[in-house]
């Protein structure tokens, strides 16, 4: 019976983390494929749209899945906050699925300007679906990747903690969205050089899936033939358990319990306070 009770949840879950994930990535993709296939826009309307993509999504999905969007951030939610891990893997692929058919959309929407742009669908235009070392173009091989991946995504983590901490002075509740959308902005103006952060496995791996499955047979590979699509999926999830666990340790052990604030501090509200507030 309880078994029972707890599946239609986890199936809304599901399918908020898909929806979510989607208009992400609907967002995401599509940009990318406008500047480089169509000519319109420049890297901070990529980085930009990325970062409306992100607060969009986590609007559609936060009051139903929490919104993770992310499989490194669901892994980290699951070491240190608790998450259930029984759902870590579901809403992993949730969220893989959801890239997956949001870039599907964008392959079919842009399929004339991608064929006048790249008729052979090379790593000329691979880069709109998935990530590249240095971009497809600068001299950044499969490990500089890697390690861009495990920094950015420990920014992308430690930061998320911060503004989602009740015991810290967080966001208010309806503003948290556009904040962490800000982040991904300032992520992507500040370390998109080196492997176009990624920053998350299933906005790197559904839309390579999808390009693979639509001509791009160069997909998993990156523009020195290294097998690369692993870089975006292990570095995320690595980077995002340091720095997830580096805000624990730095942060989140020295926050104080909810009671009165010490004076001359800014007051910290109560979980009443808090629950009350967001009514």
């Amino acid at each position: 019976m309880s078994q029972r009770m707890r599946l239609p949840g986890l199936l809304g879950e599901l399918a908020a983390e898909f929806a979510g994930t989607m208009i992400l990535i609907l967002f995401g993709v599509g940009v990318v494929a406008q500047v480089v296939a169509g000519g319109i826009g420049d890297h901070d309307s990529i980085a930009w749209a990325w970062g409306l993509g992100v607060t969009l999504g986590v609007y559609v999905a936060a009051r139903i899945s929490g919104a993770h969007l992310n499989p490194a951030v669901t892994l980290a939610l699951a070491v240190f906050k608790g998450f259930e891990w029984r759902k870590v893997l579901p809403y992993m692929l949730a969220q893989t699925l959801g890239a997956f058919v949001a870039a599907m959309v964008v392959r079919w929407n842009y399929t004339e300007v991608l064929g006048a742009f790249d008729p052979g669908h090379t790593i000329k235009s691979q880069g709109v679906f998935s990530t590249l070392p240095g971009n497809g173009a600068l001299p950044v091989d499969m490990w500089g990747g890697f390690r861009d991946q495990i920094i950015g995504t420990a920014i992308l983590l430690f930061v998320i903690l911060a503004l989602t901490d009740l015991r810290q002075n967080t966001p208010a509740a309806n503003l948290a969205p556009v904040v962490i959308g800000l982040l991904v902005v300032g992520i992507g103006m500040a370390w998109g050089t080196n492997a176009g952060y990624a920053i998350n496995p299933a906005r790197d791996f559904g839309p390579r899936l999808a390009s693979f499955l639509t001509g791009y047979g160069t997909a998993f590979r990156d523009q020195n033939n290294d097998l690369y699509f692993w870089v975006p999926i292990v570095g995320p999830l690595l980077g995002g358990l340091g720095g997830a666990g580096l805000y624990q340790l730095l942060i989140g052990r020295f926050l104080p319990k909810e009671g009165p604030a010490e004076p001359g501090r800014v007051p910290i509200p109560t979980q009443a306070e808090t629950v009350k507030a967001g009514h």
